[in-house]
């Protein structure tokens, strides 16, 4: 067992973790965050994307000890004070969802985009969002929501 300490949401958390856990893990486990989801373990589809240090990383490629002060943001740090992010409102908005399953990473993975690029185009996003995969939507919806969010705070 190895002892940790990170940020998480705004939070300092410390928890004895076995140095073979995955940072997906940690989150959902042990801190109850499952907003971040499963969807392969290999990295291939984005489902479990957070922000770490302020970049977008794939919490299935991640060790928690890798993560040791570290800090992440998940998708329900997003929201403050009770009001949507503004690419959360965005995505209900635009109907950017369907089954949600693969939203929180698109989210996530958006919002490292828009961090860096705060007028993306189309090709843009696109590219921004080519790591994490969607089973129902055909992404349309999904990227004019990020276009819309980045209109809104642009």
């Amino acid at each position: 067992m190895r002892r940790i300490a990170l940020t998480v949401n705004g939070v300092r958390r410390e928890a004895e973790v076995e140095p073979r856990l995955l940072l997906v893990y940690f989150l959902r486990e042990t801190l109850g965050l499952t907003g971040t989801n499963v969807g392969c373990d290999t990295s291939s589809c984005g489902a479990c994307t957070v922000m770490m240090d302020g970049q977008s990383v794939k919490s299935c490629t991640v060790l928690a000890v890798q993560a040791d002060g570290a800090e992440i943001t998940t998708i329900e740090g997003l929201a403050s004070n009770g009001q949507l992010h503004p690419l959360q409102e965005a995505f209900r908005n635009n109907h950017g969802l369907q089954c949600g399953f693969c939203t929180p990473g698109m989210i996530m993975a958006a919002k490292s985009l828009l961090d860096r690029n705060p007028r993306p185009s189309l090709e843009e996003v696109r590219e921004g969002l080519a790591g994490n995969l969607c089973r129902c939507t055909g992404y349309a919806k999904i990227y004019e929501a990020v276009l819309a969010a980045a209109e809104k705070s642009g």
